[in-house]
């Protein structure tokens, strides 16, 4: 199984884009995607249809407002979907887009330093185009860097995310399909456990199941980075667990995993409930989480997830608009 064509179309795209200005990157998008083309973006960016709905609603105001843009790359890997029977092909990219931040974005301030907005991207290729696009980018994280975070306190850790402990995530020569299939078989065991947990005894035996004592959860601005089993209940599990109410499970619209790692993205993954205090906010209606999760396997369990929530659409619900204060500040 070779997903070198769909992978050197994507790294294709990158390399365009990298030389696009907010006048061009309409036409630079359009040179690989279909003309139908369905991208998901965060809140505020949504659903949208088309190079130049893209590049009007994200593209080219990010590339007005942060200039010399590189993208830091730490995991790419390519595979077919299991949410649609492995039909299709995806390729999946994380890591860092770096730039000087000199002019306002979406009522962010700039600061005329380094910024590094943490992304996440799936795209669906289809006879030899771009057909579909869900980009999950942690703007939470950037209005940190501006010194205008949002939020309360939160119980993990702010950084600037490092990639995979191994510097082996980017797999632009296909990796050996068993492999993929262990990792792929790994995280529907994990996701089995979460929505069994019941039958544990403690935590830390739910999560041993699966996962390394000495695992890192990259998680989102606004919830933070955790080191260790036992941390990461202090710091993401129990408030999680404890804090939320009438959780639905909506599903992926995308699972799929090369060699050691894999990853999947919701539209939206979960509805819940904050029941109050979580993320130190009170009680709210219910809300969506559109959420990416990026795996690394080590041996015969996890190691690394990173993850992405679109947390400002999940507060937006809620009537609280973060963005909408940040203009008026």
């Amino acid at each position: 199984m070779s997903f070198q064509t769909e992978k050197a179309l994507v790294r294709a795209h990158y390399a365009a884009l990298a030389k696009a200005t907010p006048d061009t990157v309409a036409d630079v998008l359009a040179e690989r995607v279909s003309p139908d083309w369905h991208w998901r973006g965060m809140h505020p960016f949504h659903e949208q249809h088309g190079a130049q709905a893209v590049a009007d609603t994200f593209w080219s105001p990010f590339l007005s407002a942060i200039s010399r843009v590189q993208r830091r790359e730490d995991i790419f890997f390519a595979g077919k979907n299991e949410i649609d029977g492995f039909n299709s092909v995806w390729v999946a990219s994380m890591g860092h887009l770096m730039g000087l931040f000199d002019a306002p974005f979406l009522g962010i301030k700039p600061h005329r330093r380094i910024a590094m907005l943490r992304y996440a991207e799936f795209n669906r290729i289809e006879n030899g185009k771009i057909v579909e696009t869900a980009l999950f980018c942690d703007l939470i994280h950037l209005m940190r860097q501006a010194g205008q975070y949002p939020l309360p306190p939160q119980t993990g850790m702010h950084l600037v995310q490092p990639g995979p402990a191994t510097h082996d995530g980017l797999l632009r020569d296909d990796a050996d399909p068993v492999e993929g299939q262990a990792t792929l078989a790994l995280i529907n065991r994990m996701i089995g456990d979460i929505n069994g947990h019941e039958k544990y005894a403690t935590r830390q035996e739910e999560l041993s199941q699966c996962w390394h004592d000495d695992m890192l959860w990259w998680g989102p601005e606004g919830i933070g980075a955790t080191y260790t089993i036992d941390r990461y209940i202090d710091q993401h599990q129990r408030p999680f667990r404890t804090q939320i109410k009438d959780r639905v499970y909506n599903g992926h619209v995308c699972r799929m995993a090369e060699g050691n790692f894999g990853g999947f993205f919701g539209w939206a993954n979960l509805t819940l409930t904050n029941a109050g205090g979580y993320m130190g906010l009170p009680a709210g209606t219910p809300a969506d989480m559109r959420v990416v999760d990026m795996y690394r396997r080590d041996g015969d369990k996890l190691a690394e997830n990173w993850i992405f929530i679109d947390i400002l659409h999940f507060l937006h619900m809620q009537g609280n608009d973060v963005l909408g204060r940040m203009e008026t500040l």
